[in-house]
């Protein structure tokens, strides 16, 4: 099958997705690491809908399988990553989209990080309880 193939990749905090979108005949469907996004995030309805936001968002209506390869971090780092993988993938299938995406903020890559752990700290901006005496 000589179909041809979108990529998109996405990063959120220490979590990766690589996305492939294939054309298909019949209704389109999102894999992730193999399973569906029901069985990926079980009953956590609020990371499926950020991971698919920029499908609603363009009003996707084409008929693509986007199958995600995601790695790295948790849930909320992974589902930002799929969103932002996403974004890219459609961008690339559909120029006339990048207004709407771009003003969603889907197709910026969210910089923030987790602050590093400070010598003489207990975490990374908490400290010691301070004695008097």
């Amino acid at each position: 099958m000589n179909a041809v193939c979108y990529m998109g990749v996405g990063r959120r905090k220490k979590a990766v997705a690589r996305v492939r979108v294939l054309e298909c005949s019949g209704d389109s469907k999102v894999t992730v690491n193999d399973k569906t996004l029901d069985e990926y995030f079980g009953g956590l309805e609020r990371f499926k809908k950020l991971a698919l936001k920029p499908l609603f968002v363009s009003n996707f209506k084409k008929s693509y399988n986007f199958f995600v390869n995601v790695n790295g971090g948790g849930l909320s780092g992974q589902s930002g990553a799929i969103s932002h993988s996403l974004a890219r993938a459609i961008l690339t299938l559909d120029e006339t989209s990048k207004v709407v995406l771009k003003k969603e903020g889907l197709l910026t890559r969210d910089s923030r990080m987790v602050e590093r752990k400070k010598p003489g700290r207990p975490k990374a901006r908490k400290r010691f309880q301070f004695s008097k005496r």
